[in-house]
């Protein structure tokens, strides 16, 4: 056996009883060592350089966990894949007999540059850009009140409405669903999410796990001044390679009725919260569901607008969908004072149109956003598919320097001040 091979290392382990499966640990890391199947997000120790990029953005805690382990008989990924809860440490004289050996010592991977593609170029990171840090002027978030491991595991919420905010007959079936939690306190802010329980059990016959959900509704409530909150929810009927499949929390929320009760934990979520000082800019950015922590924001805006008592600076909204019918809320959005908001609209399949994604209206409005960036007092909110992370954060940088801007500096000032927040999925 090769020396090295009787190093002990710590080893990198996501908790299965804490995760949410929220995927932002798997955006995050730099250099691809967290993958995930339809149960478990899971650590490849191969890969793993203990950077620590993936801990602040978790938002239940779960991916803060270390075992010491010979080099050698490191937890594979195949075997932490199979996991319902984490294993106990290894005493001292397990260690060794696992093959650690008496003079085993803690060898932790060398941290590594990110590595060039194959053009000879450093590859773009978006997620290095992302602010683990709430804006300074943000509301305490209360987070993890109820989950697996807290002293309430979950807290039953009454669901009090459930309406379609797509156009019917499209494929994308999108609801708007409220829940109301009664007398148990569940306190919320826009930008935080929330965990749902499916009932019943997965093909293993295992409890299925939380699905994550942002919450859609201000911090006053869906109906203001009540302990209620709203979700939007997309029916999913295909993974990711448009393979047919039945998502089971998707298709268990969208089909709630009225009266029917529901197994929550969280909330959870710490940085991907508003800014509450006065004249702060919100720039919002987003695709399909994606919309739902927009929709807080802006609700949450309209109504200090209306109280008289708030005087906010510039609300921008860039908004993706394939299609107008599949862009959710697209009614309402369009009602809103044109001096209140400034909205865009990108479809990507409109029928003898061009294909328009967010980034490409962001580069036509460059001078407005050339502008925000360089104000300390807008912020900069990116939520929805993975795909569109990488295009948004580009746009931002070659706006940037077109305006004569060093991305280098206002990107680091952007993240360092709590300022530029992604949550894609």
């Amino acid at each position: 056996m090769d020396q090295s091979d009787l190093a002990v290392i710590k080893q990198h382990l996501i908790d299965p009883e804490i995760c949410i499966r929220c995927n932002t640990c798997e955006a995050t890391c730099p250099v691809g060592a967290i993958t995930h199947d339809s149960r478990n997000y899971v650590v490849d120790a191969a890969k793993c350089n203990l950077c620590m990029d993936c801990i602040p953005p978790c938002p239940t805690g779960s991916i803060d966990n270390w075992r010491q382990m010979p080099r050698v008989r490191a937890y594979a990924v195949d075997e932490q894949l199979r996991w319902d809860s984490l294993p106990a440490e290894l005493s001292a004289d397990e260690l060794a007999a696992a093959g650690g050996g008496e003079a085993a010592t803690i060898a932790e991977a060398a941290v590594t540059a990110p590595q060039p593609d194959p053009s000879g170029q450093t590859a773009f990171n978006s997620g290095a850009w992302n602010a683990t840090l709430p804006p300074w002027s943000a509301a305490h978030a209360y987070a993890n009140l109820y989950g697996p491991k807290a002293a309430e595991k979950s807290v039953t919420a009454t669901v009090v409405g459930n309406v379609r905010v797509t156009e019917v007959g499209t494929e994308y079936d999108t609801h708007h669903v409220m829940l109301d939690f009664g007398t148990m306190p569940f306190p919320v802010l826009e930008g935080q999410s929330i965990g749902i329980l499916p009932p019943g059990v997965d093909d293993g016959g295992r409890p299925h796990h939380a699905r994550q959900y942002s919450i859609a509704s201000p911090r006053n409530g869906e109906r203001p001044g009540y302990n209620n909150l709203s979700l939007t929810v997309k029916r999913v009927l295909e993974d990711h390679q448009g393979r047919p499949v039945r998502g089971v929390a998707s298709n268990y929320v969208c089909d709630l009725k009225v009266g029917d009760k529901v197994q929550v934990i969280g909330p959870f979520g710490t940085s991907f919260l508003m800014p509450n000082h006065p004249k702060s800019h919100i720039v919002m950015i987003c695709t399909g569901t994606g919309s739902a922590p927009m929709r807080a924001m802006t609700e949450w805006r309209r109504r200090l607008r209306k109280s008289g008592k708030f005087e906010g600076g510039k609300l921008m909204l860039f908004f993706g969908a394939r299609t107008k019918e599949e862009l959710p809320y697209f009614g309402p959005l369009q009602s809103l004072p044109r001096d209140f908001i400034d909205i865009h609209f990108a479809f990507s399949r409109t029928p003898g149109q061009p294909k328009r994604y967010v980034q490409d209206l962001m580069r036509e409005r460059a001078a407005d956003l050339a502008a925000l960036l360089a104000d300390p007092n807008a912020h900069f909110y990116v939520c929805g598919l993975k795909s569109m992370e990488e295009g948004v954060v580009l746009a931002l940088r070659d706006i940037a320097q077109q305006a004569g801007l060093q991305w280098d500096t206002v990107g680091a000032a952007l993240k360092r001040e709590g300022r530029l927040h992604l949550e894609t999925y």
